[in-house]
């Protein structure tokens, strides 16, 4: 069985050495990461450019134009040679060594499954903010749906070739949970350690200006996604 993990880095340039570093466990002989440049406007192709030859197990996507989070993502994705398919994050909040025990799931029990990681460690205005989107989305689509944005997400090939319109932006996350929900999948969850940045800063989670720009987002395509969906 073959995996492909996506990471999509949009001016992590400081990071990516030490991203790079924790890939290493990830050199199996299955397991091919994927890192995008999603059209940053740092240094972060000279960096990968430089780097990325000493990983073998890795390969780089170029997005010369950012268009969101989930863009990058899907840009990725739709290159990924694996069976099973997913995405963490490269701010290294997430360590992308997780995506082994996600691996796991899809060895010992099969493709049917969406699996995503469930933080904890993070800071106490975050976890107030998280469950109230969790209720809401769990109320609007009936069901349970907590921790939407957790990672890893990790998904079967087949699975991702039925997406019709995911959203490019941080949405993707919800779009894809409430698709192998509605689509029957076995969800399994298992704990992450949530840290902090190891360089630079979160692209929306900045102050309660841009969350509230954000909550405004997601609830207004969690609206259009409940009827589409």
């Amino acid at each position: 069985m073959k995996f492909s993990l996506v990471i999509p880095c949009y001016n992590e340039s400081k990071n990516i050495p030490l991203l790079l570093e924790r890939c290493v466990a990830l050199n199996n002989g299955s397991i091919e990461v994927i890192l995008v440049d999603n059209g940053s406007t740092d240094n972060t192709a000279e960096v990968m450019r430089e780097l990325m030859p000493k990983y073998p197990h890795c390969r780089s996507v170029k997005v010369e134009v950012n268009q969101g989070y989930g863009f990058g993502i899907l840009s990725g994705l739709r290159q990924a040679k694996g069976e099973i398919i997913g995405w963490t994050h490269a701010d290294l909040q997430t360590d992308p060594r997780d995506f082994l025990e996600a691996a796991n799931y899809f060895l010992n029990e099969g493709n049917g499954l969406f699996v995503k990681g469930k933080r904890f460690g993070r800071p106490l205005a975050d976890i107030f903010f998280t469950i109230g989107m969790s209720l809401f989305e769990s109320v609007l689509f009936k069901g349970k749906y907590w921790d939407i944005n957790a990672q890893p997400t990790v998904f079967s090939k087949s699975f991702f070739d039925t997406w019709t319109t995911p959203p490019s932006d941080f949405s993707l996350d919800l779009y894809a949970y409430v698709k192998a929900v509605r689509s029957g999948l076995v969800v399994k969850r298992f704990s992450v350690n949530f840290g902090k940045r190891a360089h630079g800063v979160s692209h929306w989670n900045v102050n309660w200006a841009s969350k509230r720009k954000f909550i405004k987002r997601t609830l207004d395509y969690s609206l259009q996604l409940s009827k589409t969906i």
